[in-house]
């Protein structure tokens, strides 16, 4: 036997031996990043996910906020097949008019002027901390800075980790890039002091924070933020990645105090899954970017725009704001009557199918009795129940939610 041919054999086996050594102990060639759990689903459809044996459950975390149209929509899966089978991508060296018209519509919607189009929230908001830093060197400023929020989350990369205010995020990840204030949430005084250093050129806010355990602020906190900026000549940037696209009852959350920031931007839901992230701006931000100064691969390639005018289209003819705003206050009331009993249950809170349940102790447990019950859901803050259901669930599968994760809360706390 040749040298050759042993070697190919002994790799052959090297491998088949390393298959089964994989099988037999769980091992995966995946990072260690995530802490899965067991349950592995084949197929979705509306509301309901289900494993390989048909095991059946109600989706009430959408993917995160992601499938707010549920799971195998028709309607953006056409879409998807129908743009497969045509162009996928040409590369932004070129006019894209899926783009554009996603643009018009994205734009009018949100009463913005522009936008640049990517591939998740992350990179959303990098694009709008760039408008910031690049129109704070157009003021002279050699560094500027930019107000965000304790307890909020803007993303992974470097500088999205680093205008998070959670400090477990940031840890192992120093040096951290520079030029962002953190301040509490839902504190229009400190925003106000901050700003007072010429060297803070924006303001960068969740109207509701999602990751920090759906906190709701006051109303006008928006509005006033408004106010500070125009006063100080300050950018306002509001990261809608979580609760946009209709999940709060308005296209965004910003709508509700009826405000326009200078810079919006969205991911999530706004491609049911097919990953696109938007970074919208008006007036002087979205004069900041000019060609050269920032790009994206994949961003904006027609099969991602195709999903995306495919939802805004399902949302707006199904009337699913309505339906968010609906929905979501019979979860509070329902919540708020079912737990009324229980003093550890501190508050039911939320705006739209964004629903938190903070209990006074952690619950991490509550993610794997719920899913024993049937129900998805996701623990944020290590003490919020964190319910993020489809704009599509019926009033059965609403109330089939309430009655499961209460019947879970209960037993946990007893």
């Amino acid at each position: 036997m040749s040298k050759a041919v042993s070697l190919v054999l002994d790799i052959s086996a090297g491998s088949c031996l390393w298959d089964v050594f994989k099988m037999e102990n769980e091992v995966t060639t995946l990072m260690a990043n995530y802490g899965r759990a067991e349950i592995q689903f084949s197929r979705g459809e509306g509301a309901y996910l289900y494993t390989a044996d048909e095991e059946q459950y109600l989706d009430a975390l959408s993917g995160i906020a992601v499938c707010s149209l549920g799971h195998a929509n028709p309607e953006v899966g056409a879409a998807i097949s129908k743009q497969a089978m045509t162009l996928l991508h040409t590369s932004n060296l070129y006019r894209i008019k899926l783009q554009e018209n996603l643009s018009d519509r994205l734009t009018n919607i949100a009463g913005m002027e522009n936008a640049f189009f990517c591939n998740s929230g992350a990179e959303a908001n990098e694009a709008a901390i760039k408008i910031a830093r690049k129109y704070g060197h157009t003021k002279g400023i050699a560094c500027p800075s930019i107000v965000t929020m304790n307890g909020s989350f803007h993303g992974r990369t470097m500088a999205t980790l680093s205008a998070t205010g959670n400090s477990k995020v940031h840890e192992g990840f120093e040096p951290l890039v520079s030029g962002f204030k953190h301040v509490n949430y839902n504190d229009i005084e400190v925003v106000a002091d901050a700003l007072q250093d010429s060297e803070c050129v924006a303001v960068m806010v969740e109207p509701i924070q999602g990751e920090g355990g759906v906190v709701v602020p006051n109303d006008n906190y928006l509005r006033d933020l408004r106010r500070l900026c125009d006063v100080k000549d300050a950018l306002l940037i509001v990261d809608e990645v979580q609760s946009g696209i209709g999940r709060t009852g308005e296209w965004f959350a910003y709508q509700h105090e009826d405000i326009l920031p200078d810079v919006v931007t969205s991911a999530k839901a706004l491609g049911n899954g097919v990953p696109i992230g938007a970074c919208l701006a008006r007036g002087i931000a979205a004069t900041i970017l000019s060609p050269g100064t920032h790009g994206s691969t994949f961003g904006g390639n027609p099969l991602a725009c195709s999903a995306a005018l495919a939802v805004l289209d399902v949302v707006s003819e199904e009337n699913l704001l309505d339906r968010s705003r609906l929905l979501g206050k019979f979860f509070l009331t329902a919540f708020q009557k079912k737990l009324a009993s229980r003093d550890e249950v501190l508050e039911v809170r939320g705006k739209g199918l964004m629903v938190g349940i903070e209990l006074d102790r952690p619950c991490g447990e509550l993610v794997k009795s719920c899913s024993a019950n049937g129900v998805l859901i996701n623990v944020a803050a290590q003490n919020v129940v964190r319910l993020l259901p489809p704009l599509i669930i019926s009033d059965d599968q609403a109330t089939e939610i309430v009655e499961k994760v209460s019947a879970s809360i209960f037993d946990f706390l007893d």
